[in-house]
């Protein structure tokens, strides 16, 4: 049974029990060397299938101060994340991307319309 359905069968409405659980997006791969040419992400979670060399996604631009976009490395190399345009994770540069290594997950949190905080699994 999905988060969803558990929250669906205490009475919560359907609309309100996919917000609250979020939605999953599998199977991405990673493409572009640049913050132009990444892959966007859309869900509150991503998994990265593929990432070959120097590739990267792109972290979506219509969030809010307190979301959390998460994504998932299980490609071959490391993944650069990047910020929207004219953003910044952690202390990193202004639309530079953060690495998440191979078989690592990373949490991004917005914090103001162009600060992402992150947090790297062990």
């Amino acid at each position: 049974m999905t988060t969803q359905q558990k929250l669906m069968g205490l009475g919560t409405a359907a609309a309100l029990a996919a917000q609250i659980a979020g939605d999953i997006t599998a199977g991405i791969t990673a493409a572009g060397s640049t913050q132009a040419t990444a892959t966007p992400i859309y869900s509150d979670v991503n998994v990265i299938s593929t990432a070959a060399a120097s590739t990267g996604v792109l972290l979506p631009n219509n969030r809010s101060a307190g979301d959390t976009v998460e994504v998932t490395n299980l490609g071959a190399n490391a993944l650069s994340v990047y910020p929207p345009t004219g953003g910044n994770i952690g202390t990193g540069a202004a639309n530079a991307a953060f690495s998440v290594p191979v078989s690592k997950s990373a949490i991004f949190r917005q914090v103001s319309a162009t600060q992402w905080t992150q947090t790297l699994s062990a």
